[in-house]
């Protein structure tokens, strides 16, 4: 707790709210003054609240700062979010970045929260997008050596855009563990998870491949829908293997998620069983890969959790 107020009152309002730890003695700021040194500061003039949030920020800290009055303005513009109480001035509003509309400190909570689970959502979509773009690219590439040809199609990488989509935005719906700090972008440890999970799902993919130009000796065609049906279900496993950072298996996910996870699957299978824009597999075929995508899926769902543990990616 911030205040200009005197340290005998705001050690009896720091009480009654619960707040437990030091009242910092009066006179300028420690130099090095840290979250954890003291519970409350009183006697604080406008510029030294705007120096302690700049402390706090210095020592490595995300600062969220709440204020209701002009003399709270600018540590409210240099918190990275500033946060504005539903009866502050015009001019506290003005410099925070959230305004709360009801009345009492609820919203903080609920905003918190929400911005989390938010940064959450996008994470698993970033993630996937880094990854199916290396996918895409490289099993081209390995296709073309391994074949002597293009594995996909303009009219197959079409239809993995359609089912994939569909998929992707219901990403925005799911429900997520939100995380217990702070987040931030922390772009090249994500790349580098990314890099690592993709070429685990291309891996996957290249397999699939071998076993059907080796093994089964299928033709160029249905080579084709086989890497289709591969990237497709592969594309399933790596979304619900990604939902949660730190646990095998994340929050049940919402309805949307589940049905379009169930639409893409049932339109890949039929295209590529009944041979529309596609050289027809048998059903026995396409099975067989969907059990070979679970079963991917429980193994990425393992390598995953010392990966994001290691780059600390909450």
């Amino acid at each position: 707790m911030v205040t200009g107020d005197a340290a005998a009152t705001a050690a009896i309002v720091a009480k009654a709210v619960g707040l437990q730890g030091g009242v910092c003695p009066p006179g300028p700021l420690p130099g090095n003054v840290s979250p954890g040194d003291f519970a409350v500061f009183a006697g604080i003039l406008p510029e030294g609240k705007y120096q302690l949030v700049k402390a706090f920020q210095k020592s490595g800290h995300t600062v969220g700062m709440c204020g209701d009055g002009v003399n709270d303005a600018p540590a409210l513009r240099q918190a990275q979010i500033g946060i504005a109480v539903s009866t502050a001035t015009d001019v506290a509003k003005s410099a925070a970045g959230v305004v709360l509309t009801e009345p009492g400190l609820g919203g903080i909570v609920a905003a918190v929260k929400e911005g989390r689970v938010t940064f959450q959502r996008i994470l698993t979509y970033t993630l996937n997008s880094v990854l199916k773009k290396i996918v895409q690219v490289l099993l081209l590439a390995i296709g073309l050596v391994m074949t002597g040809h293009a594995v996909l199609t303009p009219m197959l990488m079409v239809i993995l855009m359609i089912t994939g989509d569909f998929l992707a935005m219901a990403l925005t719906t799911d429900t997520v563990r939100p995380s217990q700090t702070p987040n931030s972008w922390q772009v090249g440890k994500i790349t580098v998870a990314g890099v690592i999970l993709g070429c685990s799902f291309l891996a996957f993919c290249t397999t699939i491949l071998a076993v059907g130009k080796f093994e089964l000796r299928l033709g160029i065609e249905a080579l084709r829908t086989l890497s289709l049906v591969a990237v497709a279900f592969g594309s399933q496993a790596t979304i619900y293997a990604l939902r949660d950072r730190h646990h095998f298996v994340g929050r049940r996910p919402t309805a949307w998620l589940v049905g379009s996870s169930l639409a893409g699957v049932a339109i890949v299978s039929a295209l590529a069983v009944l041979g529309i824009a596609m050289a027809a597999l048998p059903p026995s075929l396409v099975a067989g890969e969907f059990i070979a995508a679970v079963a991917f899926g429980l193994i990425l769902n393992v390598v995953k959790i010392p990966i994001f543990a290691r780059l600390h990616i909450a």
